[in-house]
């Protein structure tokens, strides 16, 4: 498949749902790298749902549309192979793994990328070295890097040891999924460090969020609102602080008056 160089994620007219309800009306996003997107819209509006999509969730069937990861047909990839190609999510709920540590945990993960490849596994001398490197950028204690995944972590904790995770796997493009759902603003200022430290001109971010709270601290190229299963507006970051200061209702009349 030929694509622009330039064009990291290419979506068009995507449709899907979950039990024949259709959730994205065709949706239309293209990112390069370098870009930081925001995606914003009132609760049930399909946020949460181009972040499964995307990532290949099972819960959720593709209709129509296509998407096009650096050249690859993102849709036909299995779970583990879009991770591997560099699509990393970072979810609203981290769940738990008790019995799984960290470290073996991070050292699986970063393997099967490299074996993915016909990489030669780390070593674990050099995965620890890159793992300490890695902590220290989202201020992560080794305390909590030596215990089960996410097991008794606090709400920013599991948030924080997602970023970590997102630095040890190096993705190409980082979809954060309300990831500042439950911080507080120390919590919030770590994590957005930790992403904004992360950010390369080879490299890209989706912010799924609410609030403008979170665009504060990083600082997106382009705001989309998302209303109804389709990208209704876009703009810069201008357009978050309008919809900070109006609502949604304004785009929701907008829309439903066409």
């Amino acid at each position: 498949m030929t694509m622009n160089n330039d064009i990291l994620l290419e979506v068009k007219d995507l449709h899907a749902g979950i039990d024949g309800k259709e959730i994205l009306r065709g949706i239309n996003l293209t990112i390069r790298p370098g870009e930081i997107h925001a995606i914003m819209g009132p609760n049930g509006s399909g946020k949460s749902t181009l972040s499964g999509v995307l990532a290949g969730n099972p819960r959720y069937t593709v209709t129509g549309g296509s998407a096009t990861f650096h050249g690859l047909d993102l849709l036909a990839l299995q779970p583990e192979n879009r991770s591997h190609e560099g699509l990393f999510l970072s979810f609203q709920y981290p769940v738990e793994i008790p019995g799984v540590s960290m470290v073996n945990f991070m050292r699986a993960a970063l393997n099967a990328k490299r074996k993915y490849f016909n990489e030669q596994p780390l070593s674990a001398g050099d995965f620890l070295k890159l793992m300490r490197q890695k902590r220290a950028v989202v201020e992560l204690d080794n305390k909590l890097a030596s215990r089960s995944v996410n097991e008794g972590f606090s709400g920013g904790e599991k948030k924080r040891n997602e970023i970590f995770q997102m630095a040890m796997l190096e993705p190409r493009l980082s979809i954060l999924d309300e990831t500042d759902s439950g911080l507080d603003i120390d919590a919030l200022r770590i994590v957005a460090s930790g992403v904004n430290k992360l950010k390369t001109a080879d490299n890209a971010i989706m912010v799924i969020t609410h609030y403008q709270r979170l665009l504060d601290y990083i600082r997106p190229d382009f705001v989309h609102i998302l209303y109804k299963g389709r990208i209704v507006h876009t703009g810069g970051p201008e357009l978050a602080l309008e919809l900070e200061e109006k609502g949604y209702d304004w785009i929701k009349e907008q829309v439903d008056n066409q």
